[in-house]
């Protein structure tokens, strides 16, 4: 009302009324289009995809639509493994045999009953080769036979067991404290094999057995969700979620009132901090379990030498990055675990920016100094010839500091990733990685164990593999968690990566949307969620 108030005193009544007049009008067009009323959805603003991948719980590289498909074991907002789809479980003595009991009114959106076959199914095509899937093995491959699945071997996962209709074994191939949060990943996720047969776009109408069921999706304008109402854990409490698709600035859209949650962007937090802006009451921030960094192909020429990976490292000024491209709104990353995460070291030694030591580093490899290097290629998303700020601010560091010129590529944002993991990139690429669960091992073993279907820049270190391998199965947390503070510290002096952020939260959150809470790792947020007065 503050808000109003001030704009009613400045620019006369006439003027708050056709502000008014204009939202009404866009809700009332968005209603219309959707056809709910909005006083009972909770809207959103998004974009799609092109790439059907991206929508397939088993191929998605992101956190999937947890609206709709759902697994076995699922996150709360305080980040504990709570139970889903299986109502219990138990671990035999030895912590490798999980027996899942499925929950008695768990149910695919059509109303079939949900079976522990439903989920073997949907593994083993998460994992055939058919399928592709770059994911699978990092959240699936601790289950005994799913490596021979995906290798095209066996064709059925032999650590799975149907007991019965409602009960799912499930045998992994060593007792992993961490192994049961994997499952919260989507592409542990249960389909329904009718559902996926019904070709590519299947994902468009789908059967899941989430909280809410996609009603209408209509693209380049919206998606619409409707509360499940036979959901297993209860009816989720608003009736429906929309998301409006490329509908302009978050910030924006939210002032006017057509979005209740908005991300904000990197121009406009300054303001949204001013604690004498209106929208500052409505700003909830924090810290993600997130860290972005440069990839560096080791097995490429000129990052096979650990001088040179050592060199572009220390040739970059974190802090003027920071300061200048990000406008002071990150937090320096040094090494990949982020704040927040277990394991988090504050101690870390990482590699300072000190361009007269880069470029000593660069003369000491084998290429013997900047006039040795080949043509080197950064490979970003992108939309054609267009240069990100930054990476425009990377490559004039290495310009500055190191003498290097580099050349630019983009990538259709839609398949980066899918190219990514294809190896059609040049030596350095973008990348980054968010927590899916919180645990160390979701960092250092998935990124950088030899044998990571995730490790894209093919880096390797047998002494680092030890390492990782002894962490998986210490049961000690204390003596696990020293195990990978180790190992980060092994990844750090190596340098298979640049590391530069850990980025920070920042969203809009209307005062009628209750229950709402930050979450550094994705979560099926809306069923915890109720409108009160909108």
């Amino acid at each position: 009302m503050d808000k109003f108030k001030r704009f009613f005193f400045k620019s006369g009544l006439l003027l708050l009324l056709g502000s008014l007049l204009l939202t009404a009008s866009a809700q009332t067009a968005l209603a219309f289009q959707v056809g709910i009323p909005l006083d009972r959805a909770l809207v959103y603003s998004g974009s799609e995809s092109s790439n059907p991948r991206d929508y397939d719980p088993a191929t998605t590289y992101s956190s999937g639509d947890k609206l709709v498909f759902s697994g076995l074991v699922s996150l709360d907002p305080h980040l504990n493994l709570t139970p889903d789809i299986a109502e219990t479980w138990e671990v035999n003595s030895d912590r490798t045999v999980y027996t899942f009991h499925i929950r008695q009114n768990a149910k695919f959106h059509d109303g079939r009953d949900v079976t522990a076959q439903d989920f073997i199914f949907s593994w083993e095509r998460a994992l055939s080769p058919a399928l592709q899937s770059d994911t699978a093995l990092t959240y699936l491959g601790d289950i005994v036979g799913a490596r021979e699945v995906s290798a095209g071997t066996a064709t059925s996962i032999s650590g799975l067991k149907a007991l019965d209709a409602k009960t799912l074994q499930v045998t992994i191939d060593a007792p992993k404290p961490y192994f049961i949060m994997k499952l919260t990943y989507p592409t542990a996720f249960v389909v329904d094999q009718a559902n996926v047969a019904k070709g590519e776009n299947w994902f468009r109408q789908p059967n899941g057995t989430g909280p809410y069921k996609l009603t209408a999706w209509e693209s380049g304008e919206y998606i619409l969700y409707e509360a499940n109402a036979d959901f297993y854990l209860g009816a989720p409490s608003i009736p429906y979620v929309v998301t409006k698709l490329f509908a302009g600035d978050d910030v924006r859209l939210f002032e006017s009132g057509d979005i209740d949650v908005a991300g904000v962007g990197l121009y406009s937090v300054e303001r949204m901090l001013d604690p004498t802006e209106p929208l500052h009451a409505n700003l909830v921030t924090g810290v993600d379990l997130c860290t972005s960094y440069v990839v560096f192909d080791t097995t490429r020429p000129p990052f096979d030498d650990v001088n040179v990976r050592k060199a572009f490292s220390m040739a970059f000024d974190r802090q003027q990055y920071i300061d200048v491209v990000l406008r002071g709104l990150a937090l320096p990353a040094i090494g990949p675990f982020p704040p927040g995460l277990p394991g988090f070291n504050y101690d870390l030694k990482g590699l300072p920016y000190d361009p007269a030591q880069a470029r000593e580093l660069l003369k000491q490899s084998k290429y013997g100094g900047a006039a040795g290097l080949p043509e080197i290629v950064y490979t970003n998303s992108g939309v054609g010839s267009s240069v990100s700020g930054n990476v425009a601010a990377l490559a004039e560091m290495w310009q500055q500091n190191l003498g290097v010129k580099i050349k630019i590529e983009n990538l259709d944002y839609n398949f980066y990733y899918q190219q990514i993991f294809a190896g059609n990139h040049g030596q350095i690429f973008d990348g980054g990685w968010c927590a899916d669960y919180p645990d160390p091992e979701n960092f250092a073993d998935v990124l950088y164990h030899s044998g990571s279907a995730q490790n894209s820049g093919n880096y390797s270190n047998p002494e680092l593999d030890t390492l990782l391998e002894q962490a998986r199965v210490e049961p000690d947390v204390t003596k696990r968690i020293a195990l990978y503070q180790q190992a980060e510290q092994i990844i750090v002096n190596d340098a298979p990566a640049l590391y530069t952020v850990h980025s920070l939260s920042y969203q809009l959150v209307k005062p009628y949307v209750k229950g709402f809470t930050f979450t550094p790792v994705s979560i099926p947020l809306e069923r915890y969620l109720w409108l009160e007065g909108k």
